[in-house]
């Protein structure tokens, strides 16, 4: 069986209002993840609550704003976190490791690899990884930015075939139903093109102890499903949820997987690497890269924007700013302004040096 990742948020973890544990809930997680496991599957949690229990802990009435007040008090939170897990999982005599990832764990080819390696050996012992994004220590420019986008890289990383986000509303719904009593409850998402051309309102709204949203869990189920994982949307104070759906039930919202997922490598580049610049393409390269499966030239870059160094990430966008999708250029971009727009021939002495054809090799590239 390929993996079941959940993910549960600060709303289900904690009490509204004043940031203490929600233990009944946890419990009946603990419970629910060891019966998964008891029927073969293998199970990674991602876990808000480190800075939300800090609060609690610390007797603060709301989330701090400051970076470093928030990293210190998630550094008091996530001990407290763990420990309820390690005790509650223990008497189900469920071994259980704790992974804290930033961004930048993932951003490094070498790293993202050996991040994949120790999934599985844990996987393969019969362990629950408990992950959470290490907010001791991560920037501002290597943050996940919030709990939905990081369950999604790690299902994507493990490959798993359900990726599970317990959050504070039944299913995703055509408006915020605790705002317009007119949202329509949506119960199966094709595709995030058939989402969007249903004018679905995500808002940005997270509780006032989490930081995600609707908007934030349908940009993880554009990560899950591009990688072939599924993706259930359901309430969280009743984990139970997870069993129910796996066995059928019509409950939560699911988003079907793509029919032909990309390769590791491919994901890698479009959701694990952070861009570091821009590259404005006229519409013969659009045409090219996006219809015709080209690589991208020197002569069909109209812009170069950001500062950023050979094998960095970039974004492909077409001369109206829309972002076409993401690669490894093989210039810093000093050199890709001189280049611009020039034909490949040119490049070598314009430069001064034997120069790769390619800005972008197909293989180094994603269409997003």
């Amino acid at each position: 069986m390929r993996p079941i990742v959940v993910k549960i948020g600060t709303s289900s973890l904690t009490r509204p209002g004043s940031g203490r544990m929600a233990l009944g809930t946890i419990a009946t997680l603990v419970e629910t993840l060891c019966g998964l496991r008891d029927r073969g599957w293998p199970v990674v949690l991602v876990s808000s609550g480190a800075v939300g229990v800090g609060c609690g802990r610390l007797g603060l009435t709301e989330r701090p704003k400051d970076m470093a007040q928030k990293q210190a008090i998630a550094a008091v939170g996530q001990g407290r976190l763990m420990r309820i897990y390690d005790d509650l999982f223990t008497s189900f005599d469920q071994p259980i490791a704790q992974i804290l990832l930033t961004r930048g764990d993932l951003a490094q080819r070498s790293r993202y690899v050996n991040a994949y390696g120790t999934f599985q050996e844990l996987l393969k012992l019969g362990v629950i990884p408990i992950v959470n994004e290490n907010d001791t220590v991560a920037t501002e420019e290597l943050k996940f930015g919030d709990n939905d986008t990081l369950s999604a890289l790690v299902a994507s990383l493990v490959e798993a075939q359900w990726l599970f986000l317990l959050t504070d509303v039944d299913r995703l719904y055509s408006a915020d139903p605790r705002q317009n009593p007119e949202a329509r409850p949506i119960a199966l998402v094709e595709s995030l093109a058939a989402l969007e051309a249903l004018n679905v309102e995500t808002g940005d709204r997270g509780s006032a102890w989490g930081t995600g949203g609707m908007v934030t869990k349908i940009e993880a189920a554009r990560i899950a499903t591009a990688a072939g994982v599924r993706m259930a949307i359901a309430q969280g104070n009743d984990p139970t949820n997870i069993v129910k759906i796996l066995d059928g039930a019509d409950i939560g919202t699911q988003f079907a997987p793509h029919p032909e997922p990309t390769n590791a490598r491919k994901r890698w580049i479009a959701h694990g690497l952070v861009p570091a610049g821009k590259l404005y393409l006229d519409a013969g390269a659009v045409r090219a890269v996006c219809e015709g499966g080209k690589s991208l030239l020197a002569a069909g870059i109209q812009e170069v924007e950001g500062e950023f160094e050979a094998r960095d990430a970039v974004q492909l966008c077409d001369r109206e700013g829309r972002i076409l999708g993401r690669g490894l250029v093989n210039f810093d971009g000093d050199e890709l302004r001189q280049i611009c727009g020039r034909q490949s021939a040119e490049v070598a002495q314009i430069l001064g040096r034997e120069a790769p054809e390619t800005v972008i090799h197909r293989d180094n590239l994603v269409l997003l």
